[in-house]
């Protein structure tokens, strides 16, 4: 449970970021970006792998970038529902995706599933890295 709490927290902050770093994403507060990032994390929690099954021959076909179309669009649906969030334009749309997915997939990296932050202690015995 602690694991989503400091997930939800890391999506809040990339939303909040990707607002201040492109213009045509607006966010009235801090409760409208939690409650942007807890639609956001519904909806990729549901919609995406069903999106992403549906428009498999396409997204094969395109190497895999129109995965970033399908984040777009979830993020354009997310700031459909939330009042203080708001989103004009495809490519802001497109550009904010690409900035909340890497910043929240920098930031989850080093979180484990239980909410601790983790990292790999590796030590060299002999001419290998355990």
């Amino acid at each position: 449970m602690k694991g989503i709490i400091v997930r939800w927290i890391i999506l809040t902050a990339a939303i909040t970021i990707a607002s201040y770093i492109i213009k045509g994403i607006y966010i009235e507060g801090f409760f409208s970006a939690l409650f942007a990032a807890a639609i956001l994390g519904i909806l990729n929690s549901f919609f995406r792998p069903i999106l992403i099954i549906i428009t498999l021959p396409l997204n094969i076909l395109t190497l895999g970038l129109f995965t970033f179309i399908i984040n777009a669009a979830l993020l354009k649906m997310a700031s459909g529902v939330i009042g203080g969030f708001e989103i004009h334009g495809f490519w802001p749309a497109i550009f904010g995706s690409l900035i909340i997915s890497a910043f929240s997939w920098l930031l989850s990296f080093f979180i484990s599933e239980q909410g601790r932050v983790e990292y790999i202690d590796l030590k060299k015995k002999g001419d290998r890295w355990e």
